[in-house]
């Protein structure tokens, strides 16, 4: 039996979760026609174009099928469930887990599916932790930020430690990064093209710099979007570290030799790029993903730049790796 394709970074919503945003969003979060499609902003700046696929399962299945993807680890994405407050919050990420367990049921050989929780609360967000392993979650979504908090957060210690207790996988995908509108965001759909990735990059890199991975051994970090800037930014990490004293008060290792413990997708859309992120992370860390069904998911280009590299890396990209760490 040949190795199944494995798609790690791929997204679903719900309308009941959508109109939620809608209702409680406040002014933070709402929802806006931009040229003809509903797209939701933040502080006024667009970030997520709305699509059919993802609101529809059995339309997920078919282009599943089309692009050659046999197995779907599907996650909610931003701004998850960070917005109305600690009650709704904590119901809006058991509503989606269940709705994700109950696609799991109903498709139980292409489905798989990344915990939300409610991070500003943790003992609520452990609380659902075990609730949605015990309901198949294997692995958990995090935001890059939480409404501006960083991941490294002491608050945020217990859910970070109940997860490490589970050895998980935990997908760090990015929000709208803090400042959009003074970063003047809103124009020509920069949170997408540029936002993300350095939200992404911020927040990893903070967790090296922090000792975070010298903390929490067990866990499985995997940076979005190809690690962001990560790979691009290795030798400069480095450099930093060893010139700059602040960058060694908890860490006593270059930067660099972090990268090959963490994992990475392949929503890459160059075929350069997605080497560069092998070389740097591993091909044993790299995962495929496709981004579907956002306007920029790629599921079949992002398969055959996967499929373009060396036969061995491909094997491991596709859905060794996958099967390895989600225990699959």
């Amino acid at each position: 039996m040949s190795m199944p394709v494995i798609d790690v970074h791929t997204h679903m919503l719900n309308d009941e979760w959508l109109n939620r945003i809608r209702e409680y969003g406040g002014q933070h979060y709402t929802v806006r026609e931009l040229k003809g499609q509903d797209v939701i902003h933040m502080d006024g700046a667009p970030f997520m174009t709305l699509m059919p696929g993802m609101f529809d399962y059995a339309m997920r299945i078919e282009n599943m099928d089309k692009a050659g993807v046999d197995i779907a680890i599907v996650s909610l994405t931003c701004p998850s469930v960070s917005w109305g407050g600690q009650e709704l919050s904590n119901d809006t990420a058991r509503m989606i887990n269940d709705d994700m367990a109950a696609a799991q049921t109903t498709y139980p050989d292409r489905i798989r599916w990344f915990a939300t929780l409610p991070w500003e609360y943790p003992d609520l967000a452990v609380e659902e932790l075990t609730r949605a392993c015990d309901n198949g979650a294997v692995g958990v979504f995090v935001t890059a930020n939480i409404r501006g908090r960083s991941l490294t957060d002491s608050d945020l210690a217990p859910v970070w430690a109940a997860i490490d207790a589970r050895g998980l996988p935990v997908l760090v995908h990015p929000a709208a990064p803090p400042g959009v509108g003074e970063m003047d965001m809103f124009s020509y759909n920069l949170v997408a093209s540029v936002g993300f990735t350095f939200d992404t990059t911020l927040a990893v890199s903070r967790m090296i710099f922090d000792g975070f991975f010298d903390t929490y051994k067990n866990l499985k970090i995997i940076a979005a979007h190809g690690g962001g800037y990560l790979p691009y930014l290795a030798g400069r990490l480095d450099f930093c570290y060893q010139n700059m004293p602040p960058c060694r008060e908890k860490i006593s290792r270059p930067p660099s030799t972090y990268l090959p413990e963490i994992y990475y997708d392949s929503v890459l859309f160059a075929q350069d790029a997605l080497e560069l992120c092998v070389n740097v992370g591993g091909a044993a860390n790299v995962l495929y993903g496709s981004d579907y069904p956002h306007n920029i998911g790629d599921m079949k280009g992002c398969l055959s730049r996967v499929d373009s590299l060396p036969a061995e890396t491909r094997r491991k990209v596709r859905g060794d790796n996958a099967m390895r760490i989600f225990n699959l």
